[in-house]
């Protein structure tokens, strides 16, 4: 996915009229008359943040970096929520910390925009199966721990438009989703498969949630839009009740810590996910190299995760 398209209008017709000229410009990869179409949109409308956002990815694409992260930052100025992803571009011209790049603003703001088309581009262009990996994996967890392959309170973060509990149902007694984005949610609502449904960042959700409460907490392909994962294996690891699951999917990469990768998502390395679980008395039940989705045809690498509390 790529930034959030939907820009809010600038006020003034002829300044929309010619961001559109220099948006295509920017698509045809001719970042000058990109740059020099977004000067004069800001001629018109001083104040457009997507015009300023504009202006600096042109620029970066020229090799000003100077001018492009002046650009960017007075965007971020105009609009500190992000909903348009400069943080990402002033974080791969090394001007803000990689973990600082991507806010629950732009978050929301992509997957409100890719509501729409989420199900279809994901499972079929994508080759997206996080949810499917997800429950064949706790169906073997649960053979290996000679448990029933069945569960009460499970917690989905991040759930989309209920790709997981599709997967899901049958297998517990109730489910409970969380998300950022509105639109998702409604699509979520739409399966009735969910006892509720919560609009909000994921870490807030559990800290909001009761100790012990949950037999299994789930993460399809969520945790790679958050740097460091400590406080949401925390607040996992509280709200599960004594061998309950944790099972998630994550992006990998070979070196410890996090990374943030040109496709704007985060990549975690194995040693910082053992370290992270084993810190808080998690015992991994699965953990094992999977692609949960194509990039431009190439699987990306990830792991796929079931810890037990």
């Amino acid at each position: 996915m790529s930034s959030p398209s939907t820009v809010r209008t600038s006020g003034d017709y002829h300044a929309d009229r010619r961001y559109e000229y220099a948006r295509a410009a920017f698509e045809e990869r001719d970042f000058e008359a990109a740059a020099d179409l977004a000067r004069q949109v800001l001629e018109l409308a001083p104040n457009f943040v997507a015009a300023h956002a504009m202006l600096g990815r042109s620029l970066a694409e020229l090799g000003g970096r100077e001018e492009a992260v002046a650009a960017l930052r007075q965007a971020l100025s105009l609009e500190p929520k992000d909903a348009l992803g400069v943080r990402l571009d002033l974080a791969r011209l090394g001007a803000l910390a990689p973990d600082e790049a991507i806010t629950d603003g732009y978050v929301r703001a992509l997957f409100d925009d890719y509501a729409p088309k989420f199900d279809q581009h994901l499972t079929k262009s994508l080759a997206y199966r996080g949810p499917e990996l997800i429950a064949d994996a706790l169906r073997r967890a649960c053979s290996k721990q000679i448990r029933e392959h069945r569960f009460g309170q499970i917690l989905d973060l991040g759930c989309g438009t209920g790709l997981m509990a599709q997967e899901l149902a049958g297998f517990c007694a109730a489910i409970e989703g969380v998300d950022l984005s509105p639109r998702m949610l409604e699509k979520a609502e739409r399966t009735e498969l969910y006892d509720a449904l919560h609009e909000g960042e994921l870490v807030a959700f559990l800290s909001g949630r009761g100790t012990g409460e949950a037999d299994l907490v789930v993460a399809a392909d969520v945790l790679v839009y958050m740097a460091a994962l400590d406080a949401v294996f925390r607040e996992a690891h509280r709200v599960l009740n004594p061998k309950g699951l944790f099972a998630f999917t994550v992006q990998a990469h070979e070196g410890d810590g996090y990374i943030l990768g040109d496709d704007a998502r985060y990549a975690h390395g194995e040693p910082y996910l053992h370290r992270l679980a084993d810190s808080l008395g998690f015992t991994p039940v699965v953990f094992e190299p999977v692609s949960t989705r194509e990039d431009r045809g190439v699987p990306v690498p990830g792991f796929l995760v079931v810890l037990q509390r």
